[in-house]
Protein backbone atom coordinates (compact mmCIF):
# COMPACT_ATOMS: atom_id res chain seq x y z
CA UNK A 1 0.00 0.00 0.00
CA UNK A 2 2.91 2.58 0.84
CA UNK A 3 4.38 1.92 -2.49
CA UNK A 4 2.14 3.28 -5.05
CA UNK A 5 2.00 5.96 -2.52
CA UNK A 6 5.85 6.64 -2.81
CA UNK A 7 5.34 6.32 -6.70
CA UNK A 8 2.78 8.35 -7.24
CA UNK A 9 4.46 11.06 -4.71
CA UNK A 10 7.77 10.44 -7.11
CA UNK A 11 6.09 10.83 -10.43
CA UNK A 12 4.64 14.36 -9.15
CA UNK A 13 7.62 15.77 -8.30
CA UNK A 14 9.08 14.64 -11.01
CA UNK A 15 6.48 15.96 -13.80
CA UNK A 16 6.11 19.62 -11.13
CA UNK A 17 9.83 19.83 -13.02
CA UNK A 18 8.58 19.82 -16.32
CA UNK A 19 6.07 22.70 -16.02
CA UNK A 20 6.35 25.33 -18.23
CA UNK A 21 7.34 28.79 -16.33
CA UNK A 22 6.21 32.21 -17.84
CA UNK A 23 8.03 35.60 -17.08
CA UNK A 24 7.30 38.91 -18.15
CA UNK A 25 9.67 41.49 -18.39
CA UNK A 26 9.82 45.26 -19.26
CA UNK A 27 6.71 47.78 -19.27
CA UNK A 28 3.05 46.57 -18.81
CA UNK A 29 1.25 47.30 -22.03
CA UNK A 30 -2.03 48.62 -21.55
CA UNK A 31 -3.40 48.94 -25.45
CA UNK A 32 -5.87 51.64 -24.51
CA UNK A 33 -3.22 54.01 -23.76
CA UNK A 34 -0.97 53.37 -26.13
CA UNK A 35 -3.65 53.86 -28.83
CA UNK A 36 -4.51 57.16 -26.96
CA UNK A 37 -0.81 58.28 -28.23
CA UNK A 38 -1.46 60.58 -31.17
CA UNK A 39 1.33 62.25 -33.30
CA UNK A 40 1.21 66.03 -33.45
CA UNK A 41 -0.93 65.98 -30.67
CA UNK A 42 0.84 64.77 -27.89
CA UNK A 43 4.04 66.33 -26.18
CA UNK A 44 6.45 64.74 -24.12
CA UNK A 45 4.97 65.48 -20.62
CA UNK A 46 1.43 63.67 -21.75
CA UNK A 47 3.22 60.92 -23.04
CA UNK A 48 4.87 60.82 -19.91
CA UNK A 49 1.99 60.95 -18.08
CA UNK A 50 -0.20 58.23 -19.80
CA UNK A 51 2.64 55.33 -20.62
CA UNK A 52 4.93 56.68 -17.65
CA UNK A 53 8.96 56.28 -17.67
CA UNK A 54 10.16 54.86 -20.87
CA UNK A 55 12.07 51.30 -20.75
CA UNK A 56 14.99 53.58 -21.97
CA UNK A 57 15.35 57.05 -24.24
CA UNK A 58 17.76 56.89 -27.41
CA UNK A 59 20.95 59.27 -26.38
CA UNK A 60 21.45 60.59 -30.15
CA UNK A 61 18.50 62.47 -32.57
CA UNK A 62 15.74 63.58 -30.95
CA UNK A 63 15.80 61.42 -27.86
CA UNK A 64 13.25 58.25 -28.75
CA UNK A 65 11.67 56.60 -26.40
CA UNK A 66 11.03 52.97 -26.01
CA UNK A 67 8.86 50.92 -24.16
CA UNK A 68 9.54 47.58 -24.56
CA UNK A 69 7.48 44.49 -23.50
CA UNK A 70 8.33 40.23 -23.29
CA UNK A 71 6.65 37.55 -22.56
CA UNK A 72 8.98 34.68 -22.10
CA UNK A 73 8.62 30.86 -21.30
CA UNK A 74 10.92 27.93 -20.67
CA UNK A 75 11.02 24.67 -19.70
CA UNK A 76 12.88 23.29 -16.31
CA UNK A 77 16.47 24.43 -16.28
CA UNK A 78 16.27 25.54 -20.80
CA UNK A 79 16.77 29.05 -21.47
CA UNK A 80 14.32 31.68 -21.95
CA UNK A 81 12.03 31.74 -25.75
CA UNK A 82 10.51 34.80 -26.12
CA UNK A 83 6.85 34.03 -26.94
CA UNK A 84 5.75 38.04 -27.57
CA UNK A 85 7.48 41.16 -27.74
CA UNK A 86 6.42 44.79 -28.40
CA UNK A 87 8.79 47.09 -28.81
CA UNK A 88 7.12 50.67 -29.01
CA UNK A 89 9.24 53.67 -30.43
CA UNK A 90 7.85 57.29 -29.59
CA UNK A 91 9.49 59.91 -31.97
CA UNK A 92 9.87 64.11 -30.80
CA UNK A 93 10.58 66.52 -32.89
CA UNK A 94 12.75 69.08 -31.95
CA UNK A 95 9.85 70.96 -29.93
CA UNK A 96 8.89 67.92 -28.19
CA UNK A 97 5.68 66.97 -29.96
CA UNK A 98 5.01 63.46 -30.86
CA UNK A 99 6.21 62.71 -34.63
CA UNK A 100 5.95 59.44 -34.94
CA UNK A 101 5.02 55.61 -33.02
CA UNK A 102 6.01 53.12 -34.50
CA UNK A 103 5.32 48.96 -33.10
CA UNK A 104 7.62 46.46 -33.94
CA UNK A 105 7.11 42.67 -32.40
CA UNK A 106 8.95 39.70 -31.76
CA UNK A 107 11.07 39.59 -35.17
CA UNK A 108 13.13 42.18 -33.76
CA UNK A 109 14.25 39.45 -31.04
CA UNK A 110 18.06 38.07 -31.87
CA UNK A 111 18.97 35.24 -30.17
CA UNK A 112 23.21 35.96 -28.83
CA UNK A 113 25.16 33.20 -27.28
CA UNK A 114 27.67 34.89 -25.12
CA UNK A 115 29.49 31.27 -23.91
CA UNK A 116 31.19 30.73 -27.36
CA UNK A 117 34.54 31.37 -28.01
CA UNK A 118 34.70 33.38 -30.65
CA UNK A 119 32.26 35.90 -31.73
CA UNK A 120 30.80 35.93 -35.62
CA UNK A 121 32.19 39.06 -37.69
CA UNK A 122 31.44 40.21 -41.01
CA UNK A 123 34.27 40.12 -43.69
CA UNK A 124 37.97 38.13 -43.89
CA UNK A 125 38.95 35.65 -40.91
CA UNK A 126 41.94 36.64 -39.06
CA UNK A 127 43.78 33.53 -37.55
CA UNK A 128 46.59 34.75 -34.37
CA UNK A 129 49.51 35.68 -36.60
CA UNK A 130 47.35 37.85 -38.97
CA UNK A 131 46.09 39.49 -35.87
CA UNK A 132 50.04 39.86 -34.74
CA UNK A 133 51.76 41.05 -38.13
CA UNK A 134 48.98 42.34 -39.82
CA UNK A 135 49.86 46.19 -39.25
CA UNK A 136 53.87 46.17 -40.36
CA UNK A 137 53.81 48.04 -43.33
CA UNK A 138 50.69 49.44 -43.00
CA UNK A 139 52.45 52.70 -40.69
CA UNK A 140 53.18 55.05 -42.70
CA UNK A 141 51.91 53.78 -46.23
CA UNK A 142 49.79 56.24 -47.90
CA UNK A 143 46.16 56.57 -46.80
CA UNK A 144 47.00 55.62 -43.29
CA UNK A 145 47.37 58.30 -41.45
CA UNK A 146 50.73 57.66 -41.25
CA UNK A 147 52.73 61.15 -41.92
CA UNK A 148 55.17 59.16 -44.69
CA UNK A 149 58.54 61.05 -45.28
CA UNK A 150 59.74 63.35 -42.88
CA UNK A 151 57.61 62.30 -40.14
CA UNK A 152 54.70 64.24 -41.40
CA UNK A 153 55.76 67.39 -41.54
CA UNK A 154 55.41 70.20 -43.88
CA UNK A 155 58.71 70.54 -45.99
CA UNK A 156 58.82 74.08 -47.87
Amino acid sequence: MRQPILIAALAGIVLAGCVPLRSHQGYIVDADLVNAIEPGVDNRDSVLATLGHPTFAAQFNQGDWYYISRDSRNLAFNLPKPKDQLTLRISFDRNGTVSAVRRSGEEQVVSIRPDKKTTPTLGRTRGFFSDLFGNIGAVGAPGMGGGGPGGGRDTP
